[in-house]
């Protein structure tokens, strides 16, 4: 099972804070640092993992930040890749819309380049066996000349339009914003009735359907797994479900509710449930989180005990060698009694 919270401190670097102010402050900082021959070490926010030096910050308990642990990690980089396939769509279409609007400035120029080298590919095509003049993809494009330079233009604006759809989507993807998510879902589900009547048209003609398929696949999913997991529209408990949820999973909330603090504000939105959540959370643990602090101090900050330790374990083996000398010394005993004898 992977340790999303080691593997993203292991490239990002721990989050350590020092809560100070006249409150409970003093009892959680208490909690989070340990003192060390090495000197203090404060207890990183995302793994539990002991780092010696001064905290990254320090503050009121509740302007502490939320650090995403856990499940939090894996969404995020859900996210981070819905994300990248949006701005990757926006940026194609966007291109797209691009060459529309210069074929609709163009038209005559362009109807006339693709005429000559249709042409020229006409005795490739015969050879083999294909009627390029009454291709369906030629024909289409002779019906695209005949559009009007204004109507083209109106195509391309809005293939515009829906390439800034997509990249605003992925920006607030990639921010993990909220307006980001609902903008996701509500945009991605409007396009899926088009979607569906793309592809019924291409199993109709014949035609290839399969990247058609698995595009709506992704969209579907895509808006299936922000509603579910993100609880939009009021799904599961909606928004402040999902803010009570976040904090409880944070290591601060669960260390405040260990010390019997109140609520901090910045925690407000996450209601009752997180406290009640934290609390259980920190007194399950609490008889092997006084003894774990030390070990993992240990690994993080004395890397190198661990093999002085190990070889003093060692040494308690060396009554083998010994009785190894003694079996030696006594081998000779069957020669000195044939000498006695």
């Amino acid at each position: 099972m992977r340790d999303w919270n080691r593997r993203h401190c292991a490239r990002r670097g721990h989050e350590t804070y020092a809560p100070v102010g006249p409150g409970i402050e003093p009892d959680l900082a208490a909690r989070l640092q340990v003192e060390t021959v090495h000197g203090r070490a404060w207890r990183c926010l995302r793994c539990g993992d002991f780092v010696i030096g001064e905290p990254k910050g320090s503050g009121p308990a509740d302007e502490a930040p939320i650090v995403p642990r856990g499940k939090a990690l894996r969404d995020l980089l859900i996210l981070r890749v819905l994300a990248v396939e949006r701005i990757g769509r926006g940026v194609v279409i966007a291109f797209i819309a691009w060459a529309v609007w210069k074929f609709g400035s163009n038209q005559n120029a362009v109807r006339q380049l693709f005429e000559s080298d249709l042409t020229a590919f006409k005795p490739l095509a015969n050879h083999f066996g294909w009627d390029v003049e009454h291709a369906g993809v030629v024909e289409r494009i002779r019906k695209a000349f005949d559009y009007k330079p204004k109507t083209v233009h109106v195509v391309a604006g809005l293939l515009a339009g829906y390439a800034l759809l997509e990249t605003v989507e992925g920006v607030g993807l990639w921010m993990s914003k909220r307006w980001g998510e609902y903008l996701t879902a509500v945009g991605t589900s409007i396009f899926l009735p088009l979607e569906v009547w793309d592809g019924l048209n291409k199993i109709h003609e014949h035609k290839s359907w399969i990247f058609a398929a698995c595009t709506f696949a992704i969209n579907v999913g895509a808006v299936v797994y922000l509603l579910v997991s993100k609880r939009l529209f009021g799904i599961r408990g909606g928004g402040e479900a999902f803010e009570a949820a976040k904090h409880a999973d944070a290591l601060l909330t669960v260390e405040i509710a260990a010390c019997g603090g109140p609520k901090p504000h910045a925690r407000e939105a996450a209601g009752e449930i997180a406290l009640e959540k934290a609390a259980q959370q920190s007194r399950e643990p609490q008889p092997q989180a006084q003894s774990q602090p030390q070990s993992q101090a240990a690994t993080v900050l004395l890397p190198r005990e661990p093999q002085a330790q190990a070889a003093t374990v060692l040494l308690p083996q060396e009554p083998r060698s010994e009785s190894a000398t003694v079996q030696l010394s006594r081998e000779p005993q069957p020669e000195e009694a044939a000498g006695g004898a």
